[in-house]
């Protein structure tokens, strides 16, 4: 049992990482940065091993602040520590997502969901299982270009954002691909909506198909990066 503050406890029987491993060959956003190691010091020459490690501060799995999408927005270093330990609902659209790679999450699909589970409660933070971490391994496949560059993979409808923020209030979103905004989408409707309200967006997570539906409770570790845009994350969720 962890101690959240003197009126909350989070309980559970299972911890699961929800975050890729880093190496050269993760997929990376268009334009990014490539991720790099350089040997620094190696054993047994110098009696230690030690690398530098370079990339981009959206790549592997990571979490967006408000000032990558609002020049006045804060940047990920001004975070409070509460708001990174949050409660998590998942909804699953990988049926979906398999048959329409441009899948978006709709509002009948939340109030579907609620029907099975529930009222998502306030303050939670909602995820999309959309079955992508199963193509992690394969860059092509995992940001699924066409031939004219345009990315194919689901993510959240602007509809259900303005629905979730408006009438659930939720603490923010995750996914596992590339983006909480579906490939196509260029505008980035679903971030810029929710980090308008300095919320949580992670993207890239992964073993999202080991959580319950409700339930779990995320601990989010940013890198503390003044005024960064973002920061890769460990993310480790508490499963009761």
């Amino acid at each position: 049992m962890i101690r959240v503050s003197s009126l909350k406890r989070i309980t559970y029987s299972r911890i699961i990482h929800l975050s890729h491993v880093i190496d050269p060959d993760i997929p990376q956003w268009p334009g990014d940065p490539q991720v790099e190691f350089t040997s620094v010091a190696q054993l047994p020459d110098d009696g230690y091993y030690l690398r530098r490690v370079s990339l981009g501060e959206h790549s592997a799995t990571h979490i967006n602040a408000p000032n990558s999408f609002y020049q006045a927005g804060i940047g990920i270093d001004q975070y409070p520590a509460q708001s990174l330990v949050v409660p998590a609902v998942v909804i699953d659209i990988h049926a979906a997502a398999a048959v329409n790679a441009d899948y978006r999450l709709t509002v009948d699909d939340v109030l579907a969901w609620e029907v099975q589970h529930g009222e998502i409660p306030l303050g939670h933070l909602v995820l999309l299982h959309t079955g992508w971490q199963n193509k992690w391994s394969d860059k092509n496949a995992f940001l699924n270009q066409d031939a004219r560059g345009i990315m194919h993979f689901p993510g959240f409808g602007s509809d259900a954002t303005q629905f979730l923020l408006d009438e659930r209030q939720i603490a923010g979103v995750g996914i596992d691909t590339h983006g909480v905004d579906s490939g196509q989408d260029t505008s980035f409707a679903t971030n810029r909506l929710v980090l308008a309200q300095q919320g949580i967006v992670l993207e890239n997570l992964t073993n999202l198909h080991q959580l319950p539906a409700k339930g779990s409770t995320l601990a989010i570790a940013i890198l503390r990066l003044r005024g960064g845009s973002g920061s890769p994350v460990g993310v480790l969720a508490f499963v009761p």
